[in-house]
């Protein structure tokens, strides 16, 4: 479903973006020729290589700041500093780096936790469309334009001088920018808050974090992350009717139909992860061929994979060494009715 043709983006609101179109659509909802095209120009931003180059510096610098004041009050929440650490490596990708007020990371999450309702609902469709368009001139007015203002008059290497270039509307390049910094701030800072807990949890685990290199460090996030998908469900819709094939079992889907992918399920199937596909297990890898889709497949498979995982494994390797760090509870869960992924707040962290 998520390789082939004939379907197109049916999450993140993609409704309603249908029913209030813009010139230039945010690449998360381009599809075909333009998608492909659109990926292609910003694929230099999220290569590996050049984010080891560009934002490693980024990423390290903060998280030996973030982990200096938690050891010094040795009381602090995990939620705020994985926010703190995300918006900040998201808005240097994007260039959303010259804010009039602090506070970016605050505006997006207000905007990302908004429930969407159903299309038929006229009235909250109408109230949530005018809270949306409030959270976003804030971004607007205080984060974006200050940002194209400064790229206007000096090009960087970012996606907001990428657009520009490509002649953008200031409400194009607004929505793009909320598109990748949201994605890149929610997705990666609940990840780096579920893997804490499973290293703090699991004492052999932590060990062997710390004892690896990044290498091995990112083997067992990616393990956690085939457990704990952020985005929990993948919805496209088909432009055509469509017939699976499951080894000779086929199943007719008609044309217009929203379809859900629960990866979740994907990523505990047997037949790809081995035995037990419910248990943690950093060795899985070396038993024989394994993978998940936390990251999505096909067109629209996730650009920022690399960022998330390098971001989480420097952070975490300076947080985890921290003397005596715990989780003073469990944190507060609930759930992402956009993504269909976990929220995790009240992440109190303690230290000796």
């Amino acid at each position: 479903m998520l390789r082939r043709g004939g379907t197109r983006q049916a999450g993140f609101n993609a409704a309603l973006v249908e029913r209030f179109p813009q010139k230039n659509l945010s690449v998360l909802f381009k599809e075909g020729d333009a998608h492909r095209l659109q990926r292609s120009a910003v694929a230099r931003f999220f290569a590996p290589k050049v984010v080891s180059e560009r934002y490693r510096r980024l990423m390290t610098d903060l998280s030996v700041r973030l982990v200096a004041r938690f050891k010094t009050r040795r009381r602090a929440r995990l939620d705020d500093m994985s926010l703190t650490l995300s918006v900040a490596v998201a808005a240097e990708i994007v260039g959303v780096t010259e804010s009039v007020l602090p506070g970016l990371g605050w505006r997006l999450n207000r905007f990302f936790a908004l429930e969407a309702p159903s299309l038929d609902a006229r009235f909250s469709t109408a109230a949530y469309i005018v809270r949306a368009q409030v959270n976003l001139l804030a971004v607007y007015l205080l984060d974006v334009r200050p940002a194209i203002r400064a790229r206007r008059r000096d090009r960087r290497e970012d996606l907001i001088s990428h657009l520009i270039d490509q002649g953008w509307s200031d409400l194009d390049i607004l929505t793009e920018c909320v598109t990748y910094a949201t994605a890149g701030m929610s997705t990666t800072r609940e990840f780096i808050i579920v893997a804490a807990w499973h290293l703090l949890e699991r004492g052999d685990l932590r060990r062997r974090f710390l004892e690896s290199d990044e290498t091995g460090r990112c083997v067992i996030l990616e393990e956690i992350l085939r457990l704990e998908p952020p985005v929990g469900t993948i919805f496209r819709r088909t432009n055509v009717a469509v017939t699976l094939d499951d080894d000779g079992r086929k199943t007719d889907i008609p044309a217009d139909t929203v379809v859900a992918i629960d990866i979740r399920g994907v990523n505990a199937d047997e037949g790809v992860v081995g035995g037990c596909p419910h248990r943690l297990d950093p060795d899985r890898a070396k038993r024989g061929p394994s993978g998940h889709m936390s990251f999505g497949d096909g067109a629209h498979k996730c650009p920022g994979a690399s960022v998330a995982l390098q971001e989480t494994s420097i952070f975490l390797d300076h947080l985890l060494r921290v003397p005596g760090v715990t989780l003073a509870s469990a944190p507060k869960l609930s759930w992402n009715t956009m993504t269909m992924g976990y929220v995790l707040r009240r992440v109190i962290l303690t230290a000796e």
